[in-house]
């Protein structure tokens, strides 16, 4: 019986809806529907996340809704792929570390599974002319999808600030002209908007950040020679042992778009081992987008074409460590931090590099894979379809690889 000598307004309602509280869901229940999204969950990250919201916020109401945007939050600003994240940080929410890690598992189970398969099909018989013929569609195509999402990424980012429109455009030239591994050149666009727009108060002049860029071990060639010689010793344990140490490295520098890996997967992949060709590499980024889950996905193909499950089992693991390490550790101090200037800068400045090195790498892949006219046509349809109907992209890549069985089919 309500107390009427409160306030109308304090007096509590008999049927006003419970407090949404994550930890009273059984995990089991839990991570039913992750499993379920991660089986079903295309579109890429930004419908995975919506997914997300309408299930977990509006329908169930498992979550309140400003849990769920301080995930979303976390994840824009941390190095990663969006949809990952924000599922890691709901099992966080839920049962702590081991909970994102569980939850994390069992989002990523389905697509590991399905890309598995499919390379281990690709690898027995990539070189018959079917095969050869799928692809010849897919890439292209692959091609539009990534270019429009380093347009998108970098209007998201950039807005109006020409700062930030010339770091897109300086490491769009940078890789397209060198296709060289750009990780150091991310952390140095953060840097660089720090001091333009967030200096701390210990940074006195500009002279300091060029300082620590041209330190003796820090500078982006030191970076590379450094960075050589982990992968050298590594390489010198076996193959996995090389293959776990990059892809490591690789789920660092995931900023703003599960596909600003690509110009780093390439040129470590390609490159500097020497463990697929480009048009394998390209094949490999056609399995992360037309699977559920996330882009990043593509490491179970790259690792078992490189070792075998083994090598799938391990680069899968190592590029989603930094990625879980970057939402338990920081995530409750995040929270507390988000508004903070410096933390804004430093991910504009790298989301702004992240979308030109997409950009390039575009340009450096289109080399090799728009060779002809049919290659040509499928890639300006795809460009087409998506800024105008911006239809899914599994969609797009199975009509590609329709197209591609059309034209190349070995009658």
């Amino acid at each position: 019986m309500s107390n009427p000598d409160l306030p109308k307004h304090a007096r509590p309602h008999a049927h006003a809806p419970p407090e949404p509280g994550v930890r009273t869901v059984p995990l089991r229940t839990y991570l039913r529907y992750f499993l379920g999204l991660g089986t079903w969950g295309f579109g890429g990250p930004i419908a995975t996340v919506g997914y997300m919201q309408r299930d977990l916020v509006e329908r169930r109401t498992w979550l309140s809704r400003r849990d769920f945007l301080d995930g979303v939050a976390l994840g824009q600003t941390m190095p990663g792929p969006l949809a990952a994240q924000v599922v890691m940080w709901l099992g966080y929410l839920r049962a702590g570390a081991v909970g994102a890690l569980v939850t994390a598992a069992t989002f990523i189970a389905p697509s590991f599974v399905l890309v598995l398969a499919v390379a281990v099909a690709y690898a027995h018989f990539q070189g018959l002319p079917v095969v050869q013929a799928l692809f010849h569609g897919i890439a292209p195509a692959v091609m539009a999808i990534i270019a429009v999402a380093a347009y998108k990424l970098a209007r998201l980012t950039n807005r109006r600030d020409l700062r930030l429109w010339a770091i897109s455009i300086a490491l769009g030239l940078i890789t397209a002209l060198t296709g060289a591994e750009i990780a150091l050149l991310f952390i140095a666009a953060g840097l660089l908007i720090i001091v333009l727009d967030a200096r701390p108060r210990w940074l006195h002049r500009p002279i300091h950040l060029a300082a620590v860029v041209a330190a003796p071990g820090l500078g982006p060639s030191a970076g590379r020679t450094l960075a050589g010689k982990a992968l050298a010793a590594a390489a010198g344990g076996g193959t996995l042992l090389a293959l776990g140490w990059f892809f490591l490295k690789a789920g660092a520098f995931i900023f703003g778009s599960g596909l600003a890996i690509v110009p780093f997967l390439r040129e470590g992949v390609v490159h500097q081992h020497h463990w697929l060709t480009d048009g394998q590499f390209l094949d490999a980024v056609a399995m992360g987008l037309i699977t559920p889950g996330p882009v990043v996905i593509t490491a179970t193909f790259i690792g078992y074409l490189v070792a075998g499950w083994q090598g799938a089992i391990i680069a899968t693991v190592a590029i989603f460590i930094p990625i879980f390490l970057g939402v338990v550790l920081p995530g409750r101090w995040f929270i507390r931090h988000r508004d903070n200037p410096q933390i804004q800068a430093f991910v504009k400045g790298a989301t702004a590099a992240a979308a030109g090195a997409i950009a390039g790498a575009v340009v450096v892949l289109s080399r090799q894979t728009i060779t002809d006219w049919s290659a040509a046509a499928i890639a300006v349809v795809t460009l087409g379809l998506l800024l105008k109907w911006k239809i899914k992209e599994p969609i797009l890549v199975g009509l590609s690889a329709a197209a591609g069985l059309a034209l190349h089919w070995p009658w």
